[in-house]
């Protein structure tokens, strides 16, 4: 087992707007962030392109980079640095993170595989089939937009909107309520936890985390394994003061 010191002023975020939302207001004094486009996400080799690029834009002045994402459709997956260690949560999207683990994500997924969620990042970002649809009914006509956002959403029975805290919800729950009546949707609200946020700033780096050493390339096993089976089991000995 290899030791890690944590230093919070040696470290940095990377993440999309709607992940960074959920972790500026609990951001370890010191540590630096950067936001990407969360359009990025509608073509994963783009977002692979673009993180492994800011990765090896780094000045120098880090020693680890925690991202915040999942595996996003397979965009973290052969990921590399040579200088730095990667901090990364072991969830397949931002959903789990929103949620504060891959467990609370798994149960969801079982209770009813046919969900949209929604957030308040999301809402504000725009990136979503019910605002597709108004730009649709703008381009194209009502019947046009209607015909493509039903193929989209065939498969969904709920809305399910993540309150993930108390400021500044109510008027993104409105939206969402009314998202679902519009679309048919059965709306539930589920309560958000900043628990894998935490564990990613704070600690400690357990098997929900992947820790990838300077040299080592993000492999899919690394997601689809436990932590004790990968090389690089690390332990946090110096912890954030927050």
């Amino acid at each position: 087992m290899q030791d890690l010191t944590y230093d919070p002023t040696k470290t940095k975020i990377i993440a999309c707007e709607t992940v960074l939302e959920e972790i500026l207001p609990i951001l370890p004094q010191g540590m630096a962030y950067e936001v990407l486009d969360f359009g990025l996400h509608l073509i994963p080799n783009n977002l692979k392109e673009i993180l492994q690029l800011t990765i090896d834009n780094q000045d120098g002045e880090f020693k680890t980079l925690i991202l915040g994402y999942g595996l996003c459709s397979m965009a973290i997956v052969g990921l590399q640095t040579r200088n730095y260690t990667l901090v990364i949560p072991r969830v397949d999207d931002c959903i789990a993170i929103f949620l504060g683990s891959k467990n609370a994500y798994s149960e969801q997924a079982k209770k009813e595989p046919g969900t949209y969620y929604l957030t308040k990042g999301w809402i504000e970002v725009g990136d979503t089939p019910f605002a597709e649809h108004e730009r649709l009914v703008e381009k194209h006509g009502k019947e046009f937009a209607d015909r493509i956002i039903g193929i989209v959403l065939k498969h969904y029975t709920r809305l399910a909107y993540i309150d993930t805290g108390p400021k500044d919800q109510e008027r993104y729950r409105e939206y969402a309520q009314l998202t679902a009546r519009k679309f048919n949707l059965r709306f539930e609200e589920i309560i958000g936890s900043d628990k894998l946020i935490r564990k990613l700033l704070y600690g400690p780096w357990d098997e929900e985390i992947l820790v990838v050493p300077p040299g080592r390339t993000i492999e899919y096993f690394d997601f689809k394994t436990s932590a004790a089976t990968i090389s690089n089991t690390w332990s946090v000995h110096s912890k954030v003061n927050g």
